[in-house]
């Protein structure tokens, strides 16, 4: 059994897609349909941009949805729709990916969404009051008693378990500065801040995730083609009312990307291709599940290297 799984934000790069949307048309056509749906060329900033604009939330989370489905559909048209996987999923905005991949949220309607979800989370908290911080060699019941223990009357939380040790945590500064103090206190190999512009996916994002249910209650969410594993629930969902649904939670609720791995391997998934920007979840994957084969789908030659 093979996954498809598309990444989340910190994959973006310029240039990304764009020798796919050159070598096929139905490529292309989504940054088209893309470009279209937001009423600007975004594909432009995507490709002769510069990088610090196309980090911006609100651009990165549709920017990498675009590429992702880009990918999705130049695989189809080598032969390689969506019925060759068992299930799909996404990290936090990859989730969006691969709703759209599977039929679920039509092309604009989620370049929409995603338009308005980063600008929604980058509102939520003004700029210099949230952080984050990756937490290397704990796990997540460590993290969690840590995120606890520096919180005091502030917000601090496990908003990524990435992998068996990697876990991001979220919050106001100060305390997740001193939640990163005293992981290196209890033997973390490392606690790095993070260069992000929000604290996400934690409490802090509920003004988001108010703006978030508005938009998703009239958006029509239709049965995808294959189940999609939900970050907030780490389980395979189908029906569009829970869909709709959880896409809300995320906005405040922890990706539960290990257990969402872990869940996919042990209803028989042996074979991962990460479809889109860059290699992060290969590499979180090798680490959840080392038996587990791994490709990264971005390139022309990545889907030529299929045929061999």
């Amino acid at each position: 059994m093979r996954a498809f799984v598309f990444p989340g934000q910190g994959a973006q790069a310029i240039g990304m897609g764009r020798a796919l949307a050159e070598a096929y048309p139905a490529a292309r056509a989504v940054f088209d349909e893309v470009d279209e749906a937001l009423g600007e060329n975004l594909s432009t900033l995507i490709w002769e941009g510069d990088a610090e604009t196309l980090t911006l939330t609100r651009n990165a989370q549709p920017a990498l949805m675009a590429t992702s489905v880009a990918a999705m559909r130049a695989l189809e048209s080598e032969g390689w729709g969506i019925e060759a996987a068992s299930f799909v999923a996404g990290h936090s905005l990859g989730e969006y990916s691969a709703l759209c991949a599977a039929g679920a949220i039509s092309l604009s309607d989620t370049a929409r969404l995603l338009r308005l979800r980063g600008a929604a989370m980058q509102e939520a908290v003004p700029v210099g009051q949230g952080a984050m911080a990756a937490i290397l060699g704990l796990d997540l019941a460590a993290v969690d008693q840590i995120a606890r223990d520096a919180a005091g009357d502030e917000v601090c939380q496990a908003a990524n378990d990435n992998d068996p040790a990697q876990v991001v945590i979220s919050g106001h500064v100060a305390a997740v500065e001193r939640a990163a103090a005293l992981a290196r206190e209890r033997g973390a190999k490392r606690a790095l801040m993070l260069p992000v512009s929000a604290p996400f996916h934690c409490a802090l994002m509920q003004p988001a995730a108010a703006v978030m249910a508005d938009a998703l209650a009239g958006v029509e969410i239709a049965e995808p083609a294959v189940p999609v594993v939900a970050n907030v629930r780490a389980e395979p969902v189908t029906e569009p009312g829970a869909i709709r649904r959880l896409l809300v939670e995320q906005v405040t609720g922890a990706v539960r990307w290990r257990e969402s791995v872990q869940c996919m391997v042990q209803s028989g998934v042996v074979e991962f291709w990460e479809i889109g920007a860059g290699k992060a979840l290969t590499g979180m994957i090798r680490r959840i599940a080392p038996d587990a084969r791994t490709r990264a789908i971005g390139t022309p030659d990545d889907i030529a290297s299929l045929k061999g």
